[in-house]
């Protein structure tokens, strides 16, 4: 597939590049995307949550009323679940909601992201450019020029650069990320994903 570059005012440079099939011309495997961005959204999660049981419950131990004559079901504890201000039965524990992906399944799952979007015509390819100091006013020119600021956009550098990622860290709509840590997730949930020209051949690398 091949792709015109264009500049950060939104014209075209004459230059051309060329996708590799490999990487954004296959055949998406959903099954793995899904796994790979089920992953994603379970490492996001704090698991902190917690309750307290019985035995962590501050109150008395005392008896609270005789065993039989009552004509009500035997108490033991004021902490018991069953009494207001109790503990609870099979509460939440903190726990971590991780789970193990293979290399090979996630590596299939970002090239199957990238085909997709590729196929759906929402890559744009743009010559690498520079901040010198951090300016969302400046990087929302750029995402005007590309006419995608009123879309969801994720913007891939070669290398980190941290102005431009200071410049886009106020925009909702608008995400920077590095070649190498580009991700399912990232990719499917941008409605236009912008290329630096050399993170292309960063991606082919590693996904290759």
């Amino acid at each position: 597939m091949e792709l015109s570059v264009v500049d950060k005012a939104g014209k075209d440079t004459g230059r051309k590049v060329t996708l590799n099939d490999s990487v954004f011309g296959i055949e998406p495997n959903e099954h793995v995307v899904y796994l790979d961005v089920k992953q994603y959204l379970a490492n996001q999660r704090q698991g902190t949550h917690k309750s307290k049981e019985r035995g962590e419950i501050a109150g008395s131990t005392r008896k609270i009323k005789r065993q039989k004559g009552t004509g009500t079901a035997r108490a033991g504890s004021i902490k018991s679940p069953v009494f207001r201000g109790g503990g609870r039965v099979f509460g939440p524990e903190p726990r971590d909601y991780g789970f193990k992906l293979n290399k090979k399944v996630k590596k299939l799952a970002r090239k199957s992201a990238l085909s997709t979007k590729a196929k759906e015509g929402v890559i744009v390819v743009m010559e690498d450019f520079t901040m010198d100091t951090p300016k969302t006013k400046q990087y929302l020119d750029v995402l005007q020029n590309l006419k995608v600021s009123d879309k969801k956009s994720l913007v891939v550098l070669a290398e980190e650069n941290k102005n431009v990622y200071l410049s886009a860290r106020n925009l909702r709509g608008s995400k920077v990320v590095k070649a190498s840590g580009l991700n399912t997730y990232d990719i499917l949930n941008a409605k236009s994903i912008i290329l630096c020209e050399s993170s292309i051949e960063k991606i082919e690398t590693v996904l290759s």
